[in-house]
């Protein structure tokens, strides 16, 4: 069994998925850029649960390629990963212990600059740095 990157529970996992796309449903910028996309919200907070419980817990639970999804949505522009990391930060800081919500805040933040890199025209290319750089556990992609 591998131990997980951070401590941290499922049902955390869960509260802050659920309480993060709220937020981004809400968001100005954000909320309509999904609202194209996720028409069923409670689908879709189960399947980003599971790729956070993939990442950070090692579950496996989760089938699929973010960077495709992403690239397929066609509209994902360089401000949007600013609010949403910040969306995200916030809802981790509210509610998981100083330590946990700074690992996984990290763990984000890499995720983020990888996506952005691969999706942003204009951003610098090259093979995203997905090693664990926090001492919190092994590489997020196997």
């Amino acid at each position: 069994m591998i131990e997980p990157r951070f401590p941290i529970t499922p049902e955390q996992i869960d509260l802050v998925v659920t309480e993060f796309y709220a937020l981004v449903r809400q968001h100005p910028g954000l909320g309509p850029v999904f609202a194209r996309h996720v028409s069923d919200w409670p689908a879709h907070e189960a399947k980003i649960a599971g790729f956070w419980r993939n990442a950070i817990l090692f579950e496996r639970s989760y089938d699929g390629n973010p960077m495709q999804v992403h690239a397929r949505a066609g509209d994902v522009r360089p401000g949007m990963f600013e609010p949403w990391l910040g969306l995200f930060d916030m809802v981790l800081h509210k509610h998981l212990p100083a330590e946990t919500a700074t690992a996984w805040s990290a763990l984000a933040h890499r995720i983020g600059r990888s996506l952005r890199a691969g999706l942003v025209p204009g951003t610098t290319k090259g093979v995203p740095n997905l090693r664990d750089d926090t001492g919190f556990g092994p590489p997020i992609l196997r």
